[in-house]
């Protein structure tokens, strides 16, 4: 499976990330609670914490276990968000886009391209995600990009920023056309 460094779509440009793009990240959404208030980790981010993701990130690269990018404006070359695809039993999606361009239809438009990339690919016959119940913007996306929901998995997912807990889950699936 050849993994594109870069995917471009009408609106963005979804790239391999750099180490460099920490500071950004930071100030884009890492440390904003209504961005974080779904994701697995804490919206306490610090610059050493969010290059230690981005070593992590560039590692699962190398051994080809999972793949992020960065999605960027086209036409202002910033970092608005991530997303990325980890190659488990299927290819499990996830993505992050900073609020300021929330309803716009950027995550939509990266959540097509990765999952129709991925599709495109012998190896993968299915890719999934899920989104706590009470995200209904993430659920959104997923349906918009042609993910159906598949039922709800319970008690499914710890969310630090929501409590201890672990919270109620739709999973939503999209899958390859038999041949």
């Amino acid at each position: 499976m050849t993994t594109p460094d870069t995917i471009d779509t009408e609106h963005l440009v979804l790239r391999k990330p750099i180490l460099d793009d920490a500071d950004t990240i930071i100030h884009a959404y890492a440390r904003d609670p209504e961005v974080t208030k779904f994701l697995t980790w804490r919206v306490d981010q610090s610059p050493a914490k969010v290059q230690e993701f981005l070593r992590r990130v560039l590692s699962c690269w190398e051994k080809r276990i999972s793949f992020a990018w960065t999605v960027m404006l086209k036409e202002e070359n910033q970092v608005i968000g991530m997303i990325d695809i980890r190659m488990e039993t299927h290819a499990n999606l996830g993505y992050v886009l900073a609020r300021p361009f929330w309803n716009r239809g950027y995550m939509t438009e990266a959540v097509v391209a990765v999952s129709s990339w991925a599709l495109e690919q012998e190896e993968i016959a299915r890719v999934w995600a899920v989104c706590d119940v009470e995200n209904i913007a993430s659920a959104r996306v997923l349906e918009k990009a042609g993910f159906e929901r598949e039922g709800m998995l319970e008690r499914w997912m710890v969310l630090p920023n929501r409590g201890t807990e672990p919270r109620d889950c739709y999973c939503y699936g999209k899958v390859k056309k038999r041949t």
